[in-house]
């Protein structure tokens, strides 16, 4: 067939072959998205119906350019095709089936801040006290078990021992009540309420068994527990199914992947057939050996030889540098040179880290080089304040049991119902057993809030009705212009005139637009509809790679992405590989991992940075040179001293003082001022309002109250804060 003749053998093998169950192997760089994407077009050409064909992708991303790719194939025939996140298939599954978990089909789905939040509030409410951990930390454990599948029973019969463990049962089993009670889901729950509905429900699954003819995975070294139970809960012997994997790149087991369900797969199913993609055509020869040298050290793997008809290339650049400042100057200077002597655009060119913690010192030498950049998985756009808010009165439309949402706008803008009359209300729900929106209509029943405040209550409850009867009426672009034009956000925003105010008031705008956009895509599509889209877009997925400035992101984000030119920095001891001290998930097999991923992403030139000291947990501290470099085959890379020879000791720090006077208000990137009053997040205290600024420059400090660890003073410089 002419649609397999760009195909090399490997290729072309692996996509013809449809007998039985069969696992591709697809080393970094060697056509895995092109595999799939033509042996789902060749599938179609063969005859096969495109409706039949589950399709699981890791990012949504990845799913929509699959797709488009297809279309090209094989036409209109694409879109019937079941291709997506394992989250959006099961999250569409779920709006058919819901009320077979007594839930209704109109649920909300919580993203991480939702179910934060809820958290939070039901510490409050319980008056439990865990010195050592945070919502944030809670939330975390919690996910971790449902990644697990472990139950709130099972963790209490299994694990529940000491005091803390059976407060954090408490708090884990009234999660999932109220969670049930707001007609809500959380992330994990879109994979263990299917497995749910299909152990529950032989009708429904032996429906989709039939449904489902061919099932492909792809990333499949990166599935879950939950993830593979699903598979084999739909997969039978009637059932064809290819899954597509590099054990190599296996970098997510902090959230639940487990890489054996790679090596399992010869176990689990019957003679199986394994094809091995090994042609690179990404990345010179010595990219893919200095690769290949570290990756070798983990003794479990997949046998596989990567190789490539590419040139020999570069060999890897090594710079070691004085500290984080030095580091990020001398990357400035590199990407100048490489971007000038190779007639480079500045999106060939990549910063990754290990942790976000470390864009902080780097942007700051992009923006006093004046060098255009774009972070990748910052703030997401969707999981803005000013975003968020408006998107969660049209959750409130859509469900009016999702109490997270309702509370999130009682007083948004602000309209005078205080936290106080809000718990009050919260507790004659309690009492009644009913939602908090049923509360809102018998408000004058709830004699410990005042009247003033029961009339404030009384009207915004008329306002929601108001829109709730709407949204069968107006489309979801009318519906939502209507309701930011009466609660007079934008003139808000527009009135406070500074730059927070005005990068808010372009946001919801933005929003609008993205609406619109939508509705003219989807004319019959309903507030559920693009809440359901809403909330399973992650920051990767967002990525422009049109636009022409340098990607700093962390080397998760950077899995599938490749570019011509790639930093990876901070390649110390404790940073890269974590070191479990600071990380109990960490793991060196897949810092190792990981570490591959980061070479593997580049198709010219590999830098590599490390320093001799760094500023972390509040003091200098002086970092060992990183295990990895060690590994690196010696013929593949060539180390230079970056600042650490120019400058010494006190000209050093002053050439630096100099370098870094400005204050950091006046940057602004993709960064908005801080202010008193402004919100923000921090990494390890979570979040918080700022209450005084003081200083300027390297001496900058702020003191924030967060909500969970009170009032903090932090210097602003390393405290990496995120404006929210």
């Amino acid at each position: 067939m002419k649609l397999l003749e760009t195909l090399n053998k490997a290729q072309k093998a692996a996509v013809e072959y449809n007998s039985g169950p069969h696992l591709i192997v697809a080393g970094a760089g060697s056509g895995k998205t092109k595999v799939l994407t033509y042996k789902i077009a060749y599938l179609i050409e063969k005859g096969f119906d495109p409706s039949n064909i589950l399709a699981l992708t890791f990012t949504n991303k990845a799913a929509n350019e699959m797709k488009s790719r297809i279309k090209e194939l094989v036409g209109k025939n694409a879109d019937k095709i079941w291709m997506g996140t394992f989250h959006s298939i099961f999250a569409r599954i779920l709006r058919v089936e819901a009320k077979k978990l007594n839930y209704e089909p109109n649920f909300s789905i919580y993203d991480k801040e939702d179910s934060v939040s809820l958290v939070s509030n039901i510490i409050q409410e319980l008056n439990i006290s865990l010195d050592n951990f945070n919502a944030n930390a809670i939330h975390h454990k919690i996910s971790n078990l449902k990644n697990r599948m472990i139950t709130p029973e099972e963790y209490e019969k299994q694990f529940a021992k000491t005091l803390p463990e059976k407060k954090i049962f408490e708090i884990y089993k009234n999660y999932n009540i109220r969670l049930f009670e707001n007609n809500s889901m959380d992330f994990d729950d879109l994979l263990l309420k299917p497995i749910e509905l299909f152990n529950k429900n032989q009708r429904v699954l032996t429906k989709y068994r039939g449904m489902f003819k061919y099932i492909l995975v792809d990333e499949y070294q990166d599935t879950n527990k939950a993830q593979y139970e699903l598979i084999k809960l739909i997969v039978t012997s009637r059932i064809k199914i290819c899954v597509v994997g590099d054990d190599a790149q296996s970098i997510y087991g902090w959230r639940g992947a487990e890489v054996q369900n790679m090596f399992d797969f010869e176990k689990d199913f019957n003679k199986v057939r394994v094809f091995r993609l090994e042609q690179n055509y990404r990345s010179t020869k010595m990219i893919l050996n200095a690769a290949d040298s570290v990756i070798k050290q983990n003794k479990k793997q997949i046998q596989k030889t990567l190789w490539t008809e590419n040139n020999d290339g570069e060999q890897l650049t090594i710079l070691k540098c004085a500290d984080e400042k030095d580091e990020a100057f001398q990357i400035s200077k590199k990407i100048k040179k490489e971007v000038s002597s190779k007639k480079l655009s500045l999106n060939d060119i990549a910063i990754l880290y290990r942790i976000n913690a470390q864009s902080r010192v780097l942007e700051d030498a992009m923006r006093r080089e004046k060098i255009p950049y774009k972070i990748v998985g910052g703030v997401e756009f969707y999981r803005r304040k000013e975003v968020k808010d408006i998107v969660a009165y049209l959750r409130v439309f859509a469900n009016q049991n999702d109490e997270e949402s309702l509370l999130r706008i009682m007083n948004f803008p602000q309209r005078g119902i205080g936290n106080t009359s809000v718990s009050k209300m919260i507790d004659f729900s309690r009492k009644l057993e009913i939602s908090l929106f049923e509360t809102m209509a018998r408000v004058f029943e709830v004699i410990e809030v005042k009247e003033r405040i029961q009339k404030n209550v009384k009207q915004f409850k008329l306002l929601l009705d108001k829109y709730i009867d709407l949204k069968s009426e107006l489309s979801l672009a009318e519906l939502t212009s209507a309701l930011v034009d009466e609660l007079g956000i934008l003139r808000l925003y527009k009135e406070e005139n500074s730059q927070d105010s005005r990068q808010r008031y372009e946001n919801v705008q933005e929003l609008l637009k993205a609406i619109q956009e939508f509705t003219k895509e989807k004319p019959d599509a309903t507030i559920e509809d693009f809440l359901a889209e809403v909330s399973l877009i992650s920051g990767i997925d967002q990525y422009d790679e049109e636009s022409n400035k340098i990607t700093m992101m962390t080397i998760h984000s950077a899995k599938g992405l490749e570019f011509p030119v790639v930093f990876i920095t901070g390649c110390e001891e404790d940073i890269f590989p974590l070191n479990n001290r600071f990380d109990p998930d960490a793991n060196i097999d897949e810092e190792r991992r990981l570490f591959y991923v980061a070479i593997t992403r580049a198709q010219q030139k590999v830098f590599i940075t490390y320093a001799r000291s760094r500023y972390r947990f509040g003091e200098v501290a002086y970092q060992s040179k990183s295990r990895f470099l060690e590994e690196l085959d010696p013929a593949t890379f060539t180390e230079l001293n970056g600042g650490t020879g120019r400058k010494s000791g006190r000209r050093r720090k002053a050439y630096y003082d100099e370098m870094y006077q400005e204050s950091y208000d006046d940057f602004d990137q993709e960064r908005r001022s801080l202010r008193v009053g402004s919100r923000v997040t921090h990494e390890m205290f979570g979040q918080g309002k700022i209450l005084q600024i003081a200083g300027q420059g390297d001496m900058q400090k702020v003191s924030i109250n967060f909500e969970e660890q009170g009032v903090k003073t932090l210097l602003v410089k390393f405290a990496n804060l995120k404006l929210i």
